[in-house]
């Protein structure tokens, strides 16, 4: 790992910081390399010390003593972002708000919530789930709730029920200048000035520290179901999808696997699917409505080579079917062992899914290091997973060259070079070609939010 000499905490700041936090300071190199890495294939630089607060007081201290030394702060919550999005590139001082793990109330009537954003998404969804209702956004990892608000998180449920952008109402936010400020309150909508919460959300600890998120809920649906279906062609799988979302069928996740996917997931967790390119549904309503949902899914699979549905309708078989998708990762992963992965998002318009992918897969095809397609084709994202050997240069030169493809074919299609793994270190030059009028724009926000720059430096774009 990386030590950004430069930015070594000086005595007087260290001093400070323990009369802050005593024990819960940590200069130690095993706890520094902890918060120093990214969960993919980014270089690690190590902070100067990690702190670990345990209430909004703490970190608004924090926050003016940083200020006062010009000393980097870069919030971590459960360190699973893939875009570098933590990693303390300026070295500085790792938050981490692991501590601040408490859900604060739960309103039934009103369908919201509010937790400190080191709560963990299963732990909020297992508090919710006696009073009937469940917070919908899943990414796949168990990542903190402040993390997701953070980098605009998305996920398998996003085709129904939308992004983090739409389900968090209200945040708690340390500014700059050391205070503690409300974006907004718990009202479904406000026309009342601009804007902030969605400002602070996705903008990846950049211009604030999250000390607290309100956020929307819905009711535990009455009938749940979980289908696999296999496919002859990668055409026929997403035309499937972008027929089911023209027809407005409500499906509550539809995700898609390519072959070599599937094959990196019956590996990794001892399943024997067919290993061609293949779609997780599943279905949210009423018994009658899962039914009719299903049989008209059903049907548009089999006009397009889709095989039978294979069922998973207990709770146990749709969380084991479900935990092989949130596995891909490290399922493709191993299929060289040794590997690091180096995991990139797109998105498109729905309409232009089918050939983007169809594009990206001949790359893929021809490309001399593995690589797996996979993702929430629901609403045009999808992921690519390479796997990389570490010691060979030329197989992340030969990523970088795919990677660039692919965005480049996605912006051409006039879509995004992210769908929901954010910016972070890796998307830094997109961003720029792909917003060159806006990125200017964030730059003013961020400094007039962050004069003196300490907040996760050198992330969403480069350091003036």
């Amino acid at each position: 790992m990386q030590n950004p000499s430069d930015r070594a905490l000086p005595p007087a700041l260290l001093a400070e910081l323990e009369q802050i936090f005593g024990e819960r300071l940590s200069c130690a190199d095993a706890i520094r390399r902890q918060h120093g890495h990214s969960e993919t294939h980014f270089s690690g630089y190590l902070p100067g010390a990690v702190v670990f607060p345990r209430d909004s007081g703490e970190i608004i201290r924090l926050v003016q003593l940083c200020g006062t030394h010009a000393m980097p702060i870069v919030p971590f919550g459960a360190g699973t972002s893939v875009e570098g999005n933590a990693v303390p590139v300026r070295g500085g001082i790792s938050v981490d708000l692991s501590r601040m793990n408490a859900i604060l109330a739960v309103r039934p009537n009103d369908f919201d919530c509010t937790v400190q954003p080191g709560v963990r998404r299963l732990q909020l969804n297992e508090h919710l789930r006696d009073q009937g209702l469940f917070f919908p956004i899943d990414p796949g990892a168990d990542a903190t709730i402040g993390g997701m608000a953070s980098t605009r998180a998305s996920g398998t449920n996003a085709v129904r029920y939308g992004t983090m952008q739409d389900n968090v109402l209200a945040l708690r936010v340390v500014t700059g200048d050391g205070e503690e400020i409300v974006t907004s309150r718990r009202a479904r909508k406000s026309a009342a000035g601009y804007d902030l919460t969605r400002l602070y959300v996705g903008s990846e600890g950049t211009l604030g520290v999250i000390t607290e998120i309100t956020l929307r809920l819905r009711g535990i649906p009455e009938a749940i179901a979980a289908a696999v279906c296999g496919f002859a062609t990668l055409e026929g799988a997403v035309a499937t999808v972008v027929q089911t979302i023209q027809l407005g069928i409500p499906i509550a996740r539809v995700e898609l696997l390519d072959d070599m996917q599937m094959r990196a997931v019956n590996r990794w967790s001892k399943l024997s699917y067919p290993e061609v390119t293949t779609l997780f549904f599943e279905f949210h309503g009423s018994e009658k409505g899962v039914a009719e949902q299903s049989e008209l899914v059903g049907e548009l699979a089999k006009a397009n080579g889709g095989g039978a549905f294979t069922w998973a309708l207990r709770t146990e078989e749709r969380s084991a079917l479900w935990k092989a998708r949130h596995d891909a990762f490290y399922a493709a992963v191993g299929l060289r062992p040794g590997a690091v992965g180096w995991a990139t998002d797109v998105c498109v318009p729905i309409g232009r899914l089918a050939e983007c992918i169809a594009q990206t897969k001949i790359d893929l095809t021809t490309a001399s290091i593995p690589a797996t397609i996979l993702g929430h084709v629901g609403d045009g994202n999808f992921h690519v997973i390479f796997v990389i050997d570490p010691h060979k240069p030329d197989e992340f030169a030969e990523a970088q060259r795919l990677n660039d493809r692919l965005v480049e074919r996605a912006l051409r299609m006039d879509g995004t070079s992210t769908g929901e793994h954010g910016i972070g270190l890796g998307k830094i030059d997109w961003l720029a070609r792909e917003l060159p009028g806006a990125v200017e724009v964030m730059r003013h926000i961020k400094r007039a939010l962050d004069p003196k720059n300490i907040f996760n430096p050198g992330k969403i774009f480069r350091d003036d």
